[in-house]
């Protein structure tokens, strides 16, 4: 089957092309767009414009274009819960060891996510399209009152990525009706370690409740950055002879 080329690596040849070329004209103002690129665009290609951006397009395709890992299936990331959500929050806990850190949940933000996964072979380019933010692991203390007003603003948003630990059960009216994790409900006389994404340790997406955590493990190394720890994890499976493979397991549910 034909690879497309991502909207990634589209952007980044758009980039080169522009840079390769002398103009008076400046950039006024910037929009951005998802625009769906497949096979329709191939049915009458332009030979000069596809020559001219020949050798841009091989540079980027030697950057996004090797090979990270297998993935068992196509994965979305969706609400109250989703193949990709769940698996990018299992992975935030997975790298929790690589910082000496011991996390009771994990919890990655939709908005965080920015396109799917496919079946098959995952390429870097692939990974970035998830992840194309500057995001980076996180981890902070939660005592147990303030998680469940963290979940509670996560219910009232329908759900966000949580990690295979948590359960977590929704109103209609996206109220929070009860929450375990490793089986036992939320305490709220103790404190729980989360691991999240930076941005939102600031309250964003909705997510205030994170302002009152403590014990705050914020690297800032751009090897943090989620996108390297997604395709760490990737190549740590691959190694193993493993395909990465998530399910919906009722993590979030909603009270029918």
């Amino acid at each position: 089957m034909k690879r497309q080329p991502t909207l990634m690596t589209l952007m980044a040849v758009l980039l080169m092309a522009v840079c390769a070329c002398r103009s008076h004209y400046e950039v006024a103002g910037i929009q951005r767009t998802r625009i769906l690129v497949d096979s329709r665009y191939d049915a009458q290609p332009d030979v000069r414009a596809t020559e001219f951006l020949a050798p841009y397009k091989h540079i980027v395709d030697s950057i996004m274009g090797p090979v990270v890992g297998r993935s068992a299936k196509y994965m979305t990331a969706q609400r109250p819960e989703g193949t990709l959500s769940n698996l990018l929050a299992d992975i935030l806990v997975w790298a929790a060891k690589d910082y000496n850190e011991q996390v009771d949940l994990g919890i990655y933000n939709m908005g965080g996510v920015r396109a799917d996964l496919p079946k098959g072979e995952i390429t870097y380019g692939n990974v970035l399209d998830v992840a194309p933010f500057e995001n980076k692991i996180a981890f902070i203390t939660l005592s147990g009152d303030v998680l469940l007003e963290l979940l509670g603003q996560i219910a009232a948003v329908g759900g966000e990525g949580m990690s295979h630990s948590m359960r977590m059960v929704i109103s209609k009216d996206n109220k929070l009706l009860s929450a375990t994790i490793h089986g036992e409900p939320v305490d709220p006389a103790r404190s729980y370690r989360v691991t999240t994404i930076d941005y939102l340790l600031g309250g964003t997406d909705k997510m205030e409740a994170f302002k009152k955590g403590t014990d705050i493990h914020s690297p800032k190394d751009v090897s943090n950055n989620t996108r390297f720890i997604i395709m760490n994890y990737f190549r740590d499976m691959q190694k193993q002879g493993k395909v990465v493979d998530a399910d919906i397991e009722g993590r979030v549910k909603v009270k029918e």
